[in-house]
């Protein structure tokens, strides 16, 4: 059994991104594991804690419902988005790595997402990028 590190934020390209990966987890027999990740910081405080967590109860009915082995993380530690995706898909050994993009203006289409950019390229693995649907 292999291992897909997804990126998930409670937003449309996260939602796209979760059900892809799980989509790849059915078919390929592998484990998911869904990460969730904050820089924290003082922007990061008790409200937004609660409203995380009452969003990845809602993730993890959604993944206990699809049948497919899980690990939900969720990260308050200071580090990039992409650095925990990173260290925990080498952590695992996974096979992929699933993340969602967001829609851009004609103009921000020159610049990838910094975190999705860093993800792409210093990933070991291979990396499913996903849109969400309109």
């Amino acid at each position: 059994m292999g291992t897909i590190v997804v990126g998930y934020v409670p937003k449309p390209e996260g939602d796209a991104a979760l059900e892809r990966a799980i989509e790849e987890a059915k078919l390929r027999g592998d484990k998911l594991v869904v990460v969730n990740s904050h820089r924290g910081g003082r922007e990061y405080d008790g409200e937004d804690a609660v409203k995380d967590d009452e969003q990845m109860a809602g993730v993890k009915q959604r993944l206990e419902s699809s049948g497919v082995e899980f690990d939900l993380r969720q990260l308050v530690r200071g580090f990039e988005p992409a650095e925990d995706l990173i260290s925990i898909a080498e952590a695992n050994s996974a096979d992929l790595i699933v993340i969602g993009l967001r829609r851009r203006s004609p103009v921000g289409k020159l610049i990838l997402g910094s975190n999705a950019q860093r993800i792409l390229l210093d990933a070991h693995c291979a990396v499913l990028a996903v849109k969400a649907g309109d």
